[in-house]
């Protein structure tokens, strides 16, 4: 199935195999054969391990434009909840994977569970400060540099980081994120945006998240006893800073059900690109 899979995604997004990506989706949420962390290990994030796994698989095909034979960069990388369903995907040697993540048992549990079945997937740690998840890093959030050589990635995942970084950290990751990426690379990201039709979607309906809209902008929090706990940012100041780090919109950006607006994602998702003659 996935050599079938390859060979359509292969030509590009107009030869997707539906199907087939389907298929493996399907397989993919209920195989219990693939590795798994073991109950307990820290995680972040709602809902089943492999069927989000498995969904976030579609939407690096589908909106990412992912070919097997690609490179992908997964900036917060957990505990393999992406990299696993990526394992049946990605064909070595061209296809290969780098997980990074600031907390450190989790890329330790990544290296041995899947690194050792999978050398073509690799992880590191990033040691960088966060109130949440590593409050002791030596490196500052707004000072990080990524550990991949500039242009190597065609893909770069971010699912749910720019939802827990302020305005200083998010301009950090766009720069190296632009450095990173191969003319014609994406940057897939998943956050919490802003706009007019959101905040009367918010408005409309009894939320989960109670960003205090109110505040001002360009930066909301749901939680001001934990700022970075869950963040959102007005969407044409982040498009703006994407624009400044040199990244521009590839497609429409998707609007999430998180908001009350109907959607087949929960956060936001943007796929952004490397602005024409711009240089990292």
């Amino acid at each position: 199935m996935t050599a079938a899979l390859a060979n359509k995604a292969g030509l590009g997004r107009a030869e997707l195999d539906e199907a087939a990506l389907s298929a493996l989706q399907r397989t993919l949420a209920t195989n219990r054969f693939l590795p798994a962390p073991p109950p307990g290990m820290h995680d972040v994030g709602d809902g089943d391990f492999r069927a989000i796994g498995a969904e976030f698989l579609g939407h690096f095909v589908r909106y990412g434009e992912l070919r097997p034979s690609e490179t992908v960069l997964d900036i917060g990388c957990g505990l393999g909840r992406m990299a696993i369903p990526l394992t049946q995907y990605l064909q070595a040697p061209e296809g290969a994977y780098r997980g990074v993540d600031i907390v450190a048992s989790a890329i330790a549990w990544n290296t041995d569970a899947i690194t050792s079945v999978y050398p073509n997937f690799t992880f590191a740690h990033l040691d960088v400060q966060n109130d949440l998840y590593n409050p002791g890093g030596k490196v500052a959030s707004d000072a990080v540099t990524l550990p991949v050589a500039a242009e190597s990635c065609d893909l770069v995942t971010m699912t749910s980081v720019f939802t827990h970084l302020d305005r200083a950290a998010t301009d950090a990751y766009l720069r190296e994120v632009r450095r990173v990426l191969r003319p014609g690379g994406r940057l897939l990201a998943t956050l919490f945006l802003i706009d007019d039709a959101t905040r009367a979607a918010l408005k409309a309906a009894d939320n989960r998240l109670k960003f205090d809209l109110d505040m001002g902008g360009p930066q909301y929090a749901a939680d001001p006893a934990h700022p970075l706990a869950a963040v959102a940012f007005e969407r044409d100041y982040f498009l703006g800073r994407a624009a400044a780090a040199g990244l521009v919109p590839r497609r429409p950006i998707v609007p999430g059900f998180w908001s009350g607006r109907a959607s087949g994602v929960y956060q936001d998702l943007a796929v952004l690109q490397p602005k024409p003659g711009a240089r990292p």
